[in-house]
């Protein structure tokens, strides 16, 4: 491992891409500490804190952890990177199935830059829709002495605080462009991720405040016990996704054509087993938490919305949270993978599975593979969903801390881990060093694609 490190700085390619992005992760880090113009900072962190265990808490406390603290600290990143991801994710369902868009995107790299740009425009208008309901929520608020959060609320606040947070949405896009030319990694996920992982030293200011051996400073003081309880509840969880992201199902593949020393060729379809990835589950907190941002708007009837909302830890919320989560892992997971089409392109090229006939054959097969391991991968998502309001409610804890057991924080974070080592260990092995693994081989899953 330490031997890995080292190789690295031996290759200046690498060690240059590193660097770069390293710097692009850092100055994305900076504007989440520049506040909005007009912000009255005190207040909004005194109202944040003041909702912090309220069912509203819970749902500014997932939008924060995708801004990396820019929404608590009312900054100019405060939306993040995730409306360049929701319109990508939209444009990627359209594609597959407006034909039209198609068309578009079967052009090769003329149609994919055109579906980038409109994703760009898509990106815009969202983010206006999504500041404009932020600001207005900012406001139209007061906390107790009648304290407002915006020191001169009117249109001018919504117009500009609109412009500069969409603004700068595109200069975060801008900068995860950048890595994905010059650095090295998905630039938006790493952007994502590092703003995810910048969260953890407070997770740990919490656990240490909170610590008490003796459990009798207060009735949510962390003993010895539960720090073990969680330590080994976060190895075996971050074991477990990193199982389940890196598991695939091979399906052997022949060819009628035969080699020079008379054998035929075998290769493998690999069908991941959580395909949909982290998506079902964006997509059913996206539904989930939809009245409580809209309970944000002034309006009256938008507040009393918040009436009719179930606590996030009943047992009707988390219920149809499941099951939206398997919905959304089979609807995605349909999406990205036609057998049909793939039954007809192995046709084409002459290929076949082993024991089944090529054409509809072919095509039923792959339907009933995809179906069984689409349910072993959406009930694993559905539990890592629900994994930290289990060990908030049951191991005194707030979400600061159980966040990052479980939903689609350590999915992220994982998934792009992973994506980086696989990355770094190819440019190390096309350098003829050993990559992170003895011997240097690749990790199983990625090796099997």
């Amino acid at each position: 491992m330490f031997s890995a490190f080292s190789n690295i700085a031996k290759i200046p390619e690498l060690r240059k891409k590193l660097g770069f992005t390293l710097g692009i992760l850092i100055l994305s880090r900076l504007g989440v500490f520049i506040p909005l113009p007009g912000i009255n900072l005190a207040a909004v962190q005194k109202a944040i804190t003041s909702t912090k265990e309220s069912g509203f808490g819970q749902v500014f406390g997932i939008l924060d952890m995708f801004s990396g603290g820019g929404l608590n600290n009312a900054s100019i990143f405060a939306l993040g990177i995730m409306p360049y991801i929701s319109a990508s994710i939209i444009f990627q369902l359209l594609t597959a199935i407006v034909p039209s868009l198609q068309k578009v995107a079967k052009d090769g790299e003329s149609g994919r830059r055109k579906i980038t740009q409109w994703t760009r425009y898509a990106t815009i208008a969202l983010c206006l829709v999504q500041a404009f309901i932020i600001c207005s929520a900012l406001q139209s608020h007061t906390i107790s002495g009648g304290l407002g959060m915006v020191q001169t609320p009117g249109l001018w606040f919504l117009v500009q605080s609109a412009v500069i947070l969409a603004a700068g949405t595109a200069f975060l896009m801008w900068l995860g462009e950048q890595i994905d030319e010059f650095g090295i990694g998905n630039g938006m996920s790493l952007i994502i991720m590092i703003g995810i992982t910048s969260r953890l030293p407070v997770a740990f200011e919490t656990i240490f405040r909170r610590f008490d051996p003796a459990l009798e400073a207060s009735p949510s003081a962390i003993g010895p016990s539960e720090i073990l309880t969680l330590a080994v509840l976060f190895v075996a969880m971050v074991v477990a996704v990193v199982y389940v992201t890196e598991a695939t199902r091979r399906i052997p593949m022949h060819t009628p054509k035969r080699t020079r020393v008379g054998f035929r060729q075998q290769h493998y379809l690999p069908l991941k087993i959580n395909a949909s990835g982290v998506i079902a589950i964006i997509f059913a907190q996206s539904l989930m938490i939809l009245p409580s941002f809209l309970a944000m708007l002034p309006w009256t009837w938008s507040r009393e919305l918040m009436n009719f909302i179930a606590p996030h830890n009943s047992f009707l919320y988390m219920t149809v949270y499941l099951l939206l989560i398997v919905f959304f892992s089979y609807f995605y997971t349909a999406v990205l993978f036609d057998p049909k089409e793939q039954a007809e392109s192995f046709k084409q090229y002459g290929m076949f599975i082993p024991g089944i006939r090529p054409g509809n054959d072919t095509r039923v097969y792959l339907e009933a593979v995809m179906n069984r391991i689409t349910f072993a991968g959406a009930i694993f998502v559905a539990v890592i969903a629900i994994m930290p309001q289990l060990i908030q409610s049951n191991m005194k804890v707030d979400y600061d801390i159980s966040g990052f057991f479980g939903g689609t924080g350590l999915l992220i974070v994982v998934g792009v881990a992973l994506d980086v080592i696989n990355r770094i260990e190819s440019h190390m092995l096309m350098e003829r060093y050993e990559g992170f693994l003895k011997g240097g081989g690749r990790i199983r899953g990625r090796r099997s694609q």
